[in-house]
């Protein structure tokens, strides 16, 4: 089992998440984890250092190769090498596919509450959000399918903008829900666009569902991003993948790509994914279950100590949404409570959700529970 329960000082490291965040705050917000990844990615990381040469690299048979296996033996999603574009991220990957889908004032359609990067990348296209807003139903976030079928069949509609599993509603789609979601596109003549970074970070007792592995229409007919860095830790290193199956689209996200420079690679991505996939299997298997302790101890702290306050019941990722709404508080009152009790989680109005914080388990149960008692004292329920 690997130690999750002892951390790393990250303060002084140049980390985005603790460097960004006063002295003496704990900072439960950006999705990245406090933890150091599986000793096989590290030794990849050390070999890579000790050849002492990092020039321009090239992506080699391996990459494809353990992405394929990994696809396949996790999701049963068939990849093949011709298939996959290699990018610095999954978000200059969307950008790229919403530059060669839309024009300037095509609707692009997202559930929300949503990434606050699907925002940014919609809105610097030029197009319009068709925003489908997510229902709550015993706290838990539902599609709305009449909503949808009504957006989709806007006359500007011109692609589908999914993540799966669902950030930040931690919601994994049920097959049921994603062949609905693909037939409403296809009758529509809309593309779908399939966010699947966080699908490794699965909940045990849950399933996800590539869209890629519904059927081989919905393969062919569908683009897939995906990455190693959410579930392995490894955002830093800047690496992600895109599959589509369909020649004359792929060749014009790729021009996308090569237009936004946005196609070289870091080697130590590249040789990280690959023994990510190849031999992080059993690390990550460790990661989820400390997760789902950190995510029930979230949800008895909550209902113990924070009454009026609810956490959304997530099936994925390892950043729940907590519910602020009976405080009866606006979002930035709330924030500045919780950054003056020293404590900073995620304003769900940067996700379209004001009533919310979006908090970060991904961090040693002790320090959760530390920061979980500022939140308390923050919004006065000791």
């Amino acid at each position: 089992m690997h130690d999750f329960d002892t951390l790393v000082g990250r303060r002084g490291s140049g980390s985005l998440k603790w460097d960004d965040t006063a002295e003496g705050t704990l900072p439960l917000w950006v999705a990245d984890m406090d933890f150091t990844v599986a000793p096989p990615i590290q030794e990849a990381i050390r070999r890579r250092a000790e050849h002492g040469i990092f020039g321009y690299a090239i992506i080699p048979a391996a990459y494809y190769e353990a992405l394929g296996n990994w696809r396949w033996r996790r999701h049963r999603h068939l990849v093949e090498r011709e298939d996959v574009l290699v990018t610095p991220g999954v978000v200059p990957a969307i950008s790229a596919a919403l530059r060669a889908l839309t024009r300037s004032g095509d609707g692009v359609v997202t559930l929300t509450p949503a990434y606050n990067c699907f925002f940014s990348s919609i809105r610097n296209m030029g197009c319009e959000l068709l925003g489908c807003e997510l229902r709550v139903q015993e706290h838990r976030f539902e599609v709305d399918f009449d909503d949808l079928a009504a957006k989709l069949s806007h006359p500007r509609a011109r692609v589908f903008l999914l993540c799966s599993p669902h950030n930040p509603s931690g919601r994994v789609w049920t097959r049921e829900e994603l062949t609905r979601m693909y037939g409403l596109c296809e009758r529509h003549g809309v593309a779908i666009l399939c966010d699947e970074i966080h699908c490794d970070l699965t909940l045990p007792g849950q399933r996800f569902v590539a869209l890629g592995s519904l059927g081989e229409r919905e393969r062919r007919n569908s683009v897939t991003f995906c990455s190693a860095s959410k579930a392995f830790n490894l955002a830093g290193l800047q690496n992600a993948a895109l599959i589509c199956p369909r020649d004359d689209l792929r060749a014009r996200i790729n021009r996308a790509l090569n237009d936004h420079e946005a196609c070289d690679v870091n080697p130590f991505g590249i040789d990280a994914t690959i023994a990510a996939y190849n031999e992080g299997e059993p690390w990550l298997g460790d990661l989820l279950c400390y997760l789902a302790g950190n995510l029930r101890l979230l949800v008895d702290f909550t209902a113990s100590h924070l009454g009026a306050m609810w956490v959304a019941r997530i099936e994925a990722t390892y950043l729940p949404l907590l519910c602020t709404a009976a405080l009866g508080l606006g979002p930035h009152e709330v924030e500045r409570r919780l950054l003056r009790e020293g404590v900073r989680l995620s304003p769900g109005r940067i996700y379209g959700a004001d009533q919310y914080l979006r908090v970060n388990l991904a961090t040693s149960r002790a320090q959760l529970l530390e920061a979980l008692g500022r939140v308390a004292r923050a919004l006065g329920q000791p």
